[in-house]
This record gives C-alpha cells, structure tokens and sequence, in this order.
C-alpha cells in the first residue's frame, strides 16, 4: 500500500487497537488469475512465544481454504467504516477534493489449526462478541449438533510479518480548513458522515 507520510501509522499499540475495533477484515490468497478474498472476522492475540496473530476461519467448503493449504502467504485488510468524501469546497485556498478513511494492511503465513485449536478459537471469538449480550451463547452450551458444525470449518492462524497502516484523516490541512471540513460534514447529516466527524473530532482534541 502506497502511503504518504502525513498519513502513516506506525504506532502499534494504535494499529492493535484499531484491529480490535473493526474486526471484520478482507483475506486475501493468490490464485491463478486473480486474487481470491473472504471477509470474515480475525482475532488479533498472541502466540505462545509473546508475537501477535490474526487467528480465524473459514467454512471448509470455501476454496480459500485450499488456497490457504497450497499457498500460506496471505494479506489482510482491515477498514475502518469510518470514511467519507471531503470537497475541496470546504477549503480556505483551492485544491483538489479528496476521500478520507483509515485501512491497515497486514501480510504475514498461515498455519490450518487442528481440530481442538479451532474450537478454542471460536469458542474466543464468540466470547468475545458475546460480551454484551443480554443472553450470551457459549459455544460449550450449546447442542452437540450445533458444536459439530464446527468439523465444517478450517481455523488458522496468521502469523504477522508485515504491518502497514494508513489513517487519511486531512492531516494535511490546516486547523481552519479542519474545523470546516468539520462543520461541513455535520450538515450532510448521514451516518458515515457522522463517523468521520467523530474520527477528526478526536484528532484536534488530541
């Protein structure tokens, strides 16, 4: 991923943070002609040896998960929902309008998990989403039926060996143009818009 340098993260505890937040992300696995992607949830944790990685699955009938066994190297994407145009109206000089939004790129090898690790890492992943719930489902509870289902996936595990990330949140204009880009998105009055407002909000409040 190409990144400016007004726009780079390198801040891993942030990068972590942001992981852990969006959840959702793209997997992507060279294949023949073009590439092949599924978007699932990943669990950001850490290996036995201390080193974070992604840890997920896919249903066994999914061909990515063949790929995955063939060819191990992989690339995550995970995007955040908060994004959003930003007119070059709402400048103080002229220039060229852009789009805003925060991506971290993550490329790395995958291990396929036995059978018990997978459990385990379901059982994590639904603990985790669970949480709030007013009547939280564990994965040991439920029936034995249910439970078999889990025979149907390929859980892995990917281990991190590129990070790159990029927040494009107008760090490149001035704080007068920031708080009209502010302004202006409060006016468009959507969700997404709301979202970024949010994200520019907490940059200038430090």
């Amino acid at each position: 991923m190409w990144i400016p340098k007004y726009y780079e993260v390198t801040d891993q505890a942030l990068i972590s943070e942001f992981i852990k937040s969006v959840g959702l992300a793209t997997i992507i696995s060279p294949d023949r002609k073009y590439p092949f992607a599924t978007h699932i949830p990943l669990e950001l944790e850490e290996d036995a040896d201390g080193n974070q990685v992604l840890v997920g699955h896919l249903a066994k009938v999914n061909p990515q998960s063949e790929l995955l066994k063939k060819n191990p190297n992989a690339m995550v994407i995970f995007q955040s929902p908060a994004q959003h145009y930003i007119s070059s109206s709402w400048y103080e000089q002229p220039n060229a309008p852009t789009y805003n939004y925060m991506s971290v790129h993550i490329c790395g090898s995958v291990k396929i998990l036995n059978e018990e690790d997978t459990y385990q890492s379901v059982k994590r992943l639904t603990d985790r989403y669970e949480t709030n719930s007013q009547n939280p489902v564990s994965l040991d509870t439920l029936p034995d039926p249910i439970k078999g289902m889990l025979k149907a996936v390929t859980g892995f595990k990917l281990t991190i060996e590129k990070v790159e990330a990029q927040f494009k949140l107008s760090q490149n204009r001035n704080e007068k143009d920031m708080r009209n880009i502010i302004v202006e998105l409060k006016k468009i009055d959507t969700k997404l818009s709301h979202l970024m407002t949010e994200e520019l909000e907490r940059r200038i409040a430090g």
